[in-house]
């Protein structure tokens, strides 16, 4: 792994050889995370998304993670997710509860998923009020400088277009400034329908590691993470700024071939 030095303000930029030097440093960075807030609070929430961050998260499953890890202290959660049964094939929730949380001695009842039963608009505003509950017992902490609840860890992927969660380019849920979840009806990627945290939220963690592996993802890659011209158009994921918390980003080498500084690491 080497650590790329780049713009403060756009967090410690992290790039592994291999997807199993990545899948290692994440469970090992998580881990940490879980250990430090459980000391601190007694509690660890962490919001998941979907695609290949779950099956990255697979070292978690084994030693000695599975020994050493405080799982009755974890709570978990969703950034996004889209508005399906929770057993069709296109769920967040099917994806992780398939490959890792089935795996786990997760306590059911800190699983907090989406009711898939309501539509999107029902959904977020559900999912949202279920999260502030959390909030007023500080199962979920708040935040030192918002209203917003201050997640322990918020793990996001990056798409080949930039956006993270279900906040997708040019689309106005990009300005949302008073919901903590809202929802989208009109994702350019199947299936539409979708709820999502809100930036504000994301903003407010305490830590957010956005993962991105594989050539396609490497122009948005410079385009979120490097010192571009205002002239580039900003996307989703370079509005990812943490207030007061800290950004790591997970990369493999095709993931960060077109960042300034690369070269050096991969000769």
């Amino acid at each position: 792994m080497a650590l790329l030095e780049l713009n403060k303000n756009r967090g410690e930029v992290r790039i592994h050889e291999s997807l199993e030097e990545l899948s290692t440093d994440l469970a090992d960075y998580i881990a940490e995370l879980s250990e430090a807030s459980v000391k601190e609070r007694g509690f660890f929430a962490i919001a998941l998304s979907g695609g290949s961050i779950i099956t990255l998260m697979r070292n978690l499953c084994g030693a000695p993670y599975n020994k050493t890890v405080d799982w009755s202290k974890w709570y978990i959660f969703w950034a996004d997710e889209r508005v399906v049964s929770k057993s069709h094939v296109d769920s967040n929730y099917k994806l992780a509860k398939d490959h890792l949380l089935s795996k786990l001695p997760i306590v059911p009842s800190h699983v907090h998923s989406i009711n898939d039963s309501l539509t999107a608009e029902e959904a977020a505003n559900e999912y949202e009020f279920v999260i502030r509950q959390l909030v007023r017992t500080r199962v979920v902490n708040v935040s030192d400088v918002s209203d917003c609840p201050k997640f322990d860890l918020i793990l996001l992927g990056m798409g080949p277009d930039g956006h993270v969660a279900s906040l997708v380019p040019d689309h106005p849920v990009l300005e949302e400034k008073n919901e903590w979840v809202t929802f989208i009806t009109t994702c350019p990627k199947p299936p539409p329908e979708r709820i999502t945290f809100t930036l504000p939220v994301i903003n407010s963690a305490a830590n957010v590691a956005v993962v991105a592996t594989g050539g396609e993802k490497a122009e948005a890659a410079w385009l979120a993470i490097d010192d571009v011209g205002p002239e580039c158009p900003v996307l989703p994921a370079r509005m990812i700024e943490p207030i007061v918390g800290k950004l790591v980003w997970f990369l493999d080498n095709q993931a960060a071939s077109k960042l300034k500084g690369f070269s050096q690491f991969s000769k």
